[in-house]
Order: C-alpha cells, then structure tokens, then sequence
C-alpha cells in the first residue's frame, strides 16, 4: 500500500492515559486518509522525530478501535490497517488494492441480510464486517497510460 508522510500534532484525545507518545499517534491518523498499518504510522513517526515505541503505536491504535474512534481493517495480505472514522455511523469500506485509497460506503442490502441470516439461526447481537477491493479509477487510469 503506498504511504504518503505524515506530520503535525494536533490531535483528538486518545482512551487511556494520556502521553506525549499518545498524542503523537492520534495527530498522525488525524492526518491521513488512507489507511495504515500500525509500522507504517511508527516509521513516519520516527522519521519526523517522535520517539514512540512499536508497542506504544500498537495498543493506542487498539485503545483507538474499541472506543469506535478508527477503522479497521484487513489488507488481502492479512495485515491490520487503520484510518479515524469520518463518521460514526455503521459502514463499509471500498479499497483501492494498489494506493490504498478508501471510501466509506453505506450496504444497506448488506444490512437486511445479515439480519436475515441472524434471524433464520436465532442469533442476536450481530455484528459484520465487509471490505471490498478493487482499483480505483486514478490507478486504473495509470494502468492503461503504461500499457
């Protein structure tokens, strides 16, 4: 996935205690667009001067997804990537496999059938997740300008 730098250090506050390292990460997510991995965010962080350890950047990204503040979600190589929410309302994520790009989407077929599904089995609670991959139309673009 392609990285772009990241700077700048204000940032929303951050579950747990809060730390200068803390702090550090939020601002970052607070600046992308695109999602990022958890190594990602700690080179960037390092290569501007912040001194946050792997494990720091690690447990506020997850201090970050239980309180609902970031997206999650998994590359097709498996890796967790992250990115704030720009809306706290339930959604799904179109991904560019090539720069990373994301755009939020609403599936409200998604929605009706996964109720469905639940109430066939008797489950309640229910919770999902759809991501779905594709080439964006700027990366599909530069591949055919190649061609």
């Amino acid at each position: 996935m392609a990285t772009a730098p990241i700077s700048g250090t204000n940032a929303a506050p951050v579950r747990g205690r809060s730390t200068r390292q803390r702090a550090a990460v939020a601002a970052a997510l607070d600046e992308v667009d695109e999602f990022r991995s958890a190594q990602e965010l700690h080179d960037v962080l390092k290569h501007r001067g912040d001194s946050v350890g792997l494990t720091t950047v690690y447990r506020t990204l997850q201090s970050l997804a239980d309180a609902g503040e970031v997206d999650v979600l998994r590359t097709t190589e498996g890796e967790a990537v992250y990115r704030r929410c720009s809306t706290g309302d339930h959604h799904h994520h179109l991904v560019c496999r090539l720069c990373g790009k994301a755009v939020e989407v609403e599936g409200p077929a998604v929605e009706q059938w996964a109720e469905m599904i639940a109430d066939q089995h008797g489950y309640v609670n229910v919770a999902h997740t759809v991501e779905v991959f594709g080439t964006c139309s700027e990366c599909a673009g530069n591949a055919e300008k190649k061609a």
